[in-house]
């Protein structure tokens, strides 16, 4: 069976690959740069689950199969929030994640609450319409400087609670425990498996 995984982002397809093949090995997983024709879905809701929604249904409609998807970001208690929906494209330029984490770093310079969570979004559909939809949130805080190799996007920043390691130190299999994205697709595969 193929499962088409809503994204470009070659990080996050290894990432969702490592998490789903545990639940569902048998599963062929697809990123939409496997169908070059298809246009990137333009995320226009307000919510990290309105678009996750939004994209898995676009791609199960184009491409005629089952699709997962997921909108995750990070959110500052300190910036109210932000850079939240748009942490993609925080400094302007969608998935420039040095820009992005820059600018969360300027925008934090000399403020004391560095406390901040992960957010993911985690949602499934079927070109017939059915959907699957979870949420889930790693809380933490920030560095003052980017730390680590691993990961992508603000890893270098995070911190998670109970931990003195960004999630770009940590091995892989260790980030996919505790990440945001590691506890949705965890919730939300044992019920794609039963809706298949």
């Amino acid at each position: 069976m193929k499962l088409v995984l809503a994204t470009r982002n070659k990080g996050k397809i290894v990432e969702l690959q490592r998490i789903i093949a545990e639940v569902m090995p048998e599963v062929e997983l697809i990123g939409t740069d496997s169908f070059p024709d298809l246009a990137d879905v333009e995320e226009t809701e307000d919510s990290f689950i309105g678009n996750a929604l939004l994209k898995a249904h676009a791609v199960a409609k184009a491409t005629g199969l089952p699709a997962i998807a997921d909108d995750s970001g990070l959110s500052v208690n300190a910036l109210n929030g932000a850079p939240g929906i748009f942490s993609a494209r925080y400094a302007g330029t969608h998935g420039d994640d040095l820009a992005n984490l820059n600018k969360v770093l300027k925008n934090m310079e000399g403020v004391l609450d560095r406390s901040a969570a992960f957010h993911c979004a985690a949602a499934f559909a079927k070109p017939d319409g059915f959907e699957l939809v979870v949420e889930e949130k790693l809380i933490g805080r920030l560095t003052t400087d980017p730390i680590g190799e691993s990961g992508f996007g603000y890893d270098p920043i995070f911190i998670p609670d109970g931990f003195e390691i960004t999630t770009a130190q940590m091995d892989p299999a260790l980030k996919d425990q505790i990440s945001h994205r590691g506890m949705a697709f965890r919730v939300l595969v044992p019920k794609v498996v039963k809706s298949l």
